[in-house]
C-alpha cells in the first residue's frame, strides 16, 4: 500500500562550541505524517494507531495547542494569519511518534504545500522540557521551492529551551525537503557568533508493519532515550561549569510569524 507519509531512519548530532566544547550523536527515526492520512494509516497498519496505545502511535494532543481541534485546522489558521493560502494542499509533519505510549519532540516540522505540490511554508514547532511549546512560521521562497534546493530560513529565539543558553539567540535553519533523504540543520548564534549547532539526516524507508517492527527492535525505546539523554547531557554541561540562565515566561502568542528572506 502506498502512502505520502513515510518513515525516516538516520542520526542526530548536537555540538556546542562555547564556553566548553560538547558534542553528542545518536541514532534516531522520525515519521513524516500527512495530516490527511492519519486515519488511513491507523486502519492499514497493525503497529500504528491514532490517539490509542500501540507500538507506535500519533496523538493529536502531542502537538499544536494540545487540544482536540484537528491539527490541520490549527496550521491553516496560522497560515491564514500569515496571508499564506495553500488552497487545500497537503500538510506533512516530521516528528517522532509515541513509542509504547511515550514521546518527546524537541522540534517538529510541518511542511505546508500548495495544491500544486509546491512547498509554501514551514512551521517549526519547538517544545521544551518544562511543558512549553512555541512555533515559528516562515514562508518558503518560491524559487527554492521550485528548485527543491536547500531552504535557508532564520528566526529569533522566542522560547526558553536549554537552561544553559540565554534568549539572545538567532536560529538559522537549513532544511532539505523530505524526499528519499531529509536533512535539517539548526544553528544558534549569539552576539559573539556561533554557539550551538544541531543536525538530523535520515533516509526514507517503506512504511509497513514489517519495517516498523524492525525499527522498534533496532532503536529500542527511542523516545525515552531522547528525554534521558537531554538530562544526562545537561548534567555533564553543569559539571563542566557551564552556567545556568534564568527562565522567562513563555511567549504570549503560540506562533511567531517570521518575515522570510531570500534563500
Amino acid at each position: 500500500m502506498s502512502f505520502a507519509s513515510g518513515l525516516y531512519i538516520g542520526s542526530v548530532m548536537h555540538k556546542r562550541v562555547r564556553p566548553r566544547e560538547h558534542r553528542l550523536d545518536y541514532r534516531a527515526f522520525w515519521f513524516l505524517l500527512d495530516l490527511d492520512e492519519l486515519d488511513r494509516l491507523d486502519g492499514a497498519l497493525r503497529s500504528f494507531g491514532r490517539n490509542v496505545f500501540n507500538l507506535f502511535s500519533f496523538h493529536d494532543r502531542d502537538h499544536g495547542a494540545a487540544t482536540d481541534e484537528p491539527l490541520r485546522n490549527q496550521v491553516e489558521h496560522h497560515l491564514a494569519r500569515a496571508s499564506i493560502d495553500i488552497q487545500g494542499g497537503p500538510i506533512r509533519l516530521l516528528c517522532m511518534p509515541r513509542v509504547l505510549g511515550y514521546v518527546f519532540n524537541p522540534i517538529s516540522l510541518y511542511f505546508c504545500h500548495r495544491a500544486s505540490g509546491e512547498l509554501a511554508a514551514i512551521l517549526y514547532e519547538v517544545t521544551n522540557t518544562f511543558g512549553q511549546r512555541h512555533s515559528y512560521l516562515i514562508a518558503v521562497d518560491a524559487d527554492a521551492a521550485v528548485r527543491r534546493s536547500t531552504i535557508r530560513q532564520s528566526a529569533r529565539k522566542e522560547l526558553y529551551v536549554s537552561p544553559f543558553i540565554d534568549m539572545n539567540i538567532m536560529y538559522d535553519f537549513r532544511v532539505m525537503e523530505p524526499g528519499e533523504i531529509v536533512s535539517v540543520i539548526v544553528r544558534g548564534s549569539d552576539p559573539e557568533g556561533l554557539l550551538i549547532s544541531a543536525s538530523m539526516t535520515a533516509t526514507r524507508k517503506e512504511l509497513s508493519d514489517h519495517t516498523l517492527v524492525r525499527t522498534a527492535l533496532s532503536h529500542p525505546l527511542l523516545t525515552l532515550k531522547v528525554i534521558a539523554a537531554i538530562h544526562w547531557e545537561a548534567l555533564k554541561l553543569w559539571l563542566k561549569g557551564v552556567r545556568l540562565t534564568p527562565r522567562p515566561p513563555a511567549p504570549e502568542w503560540p506562533v511567531t510569524i517570521v518575515q522570510s528572506k531570500a534563500n
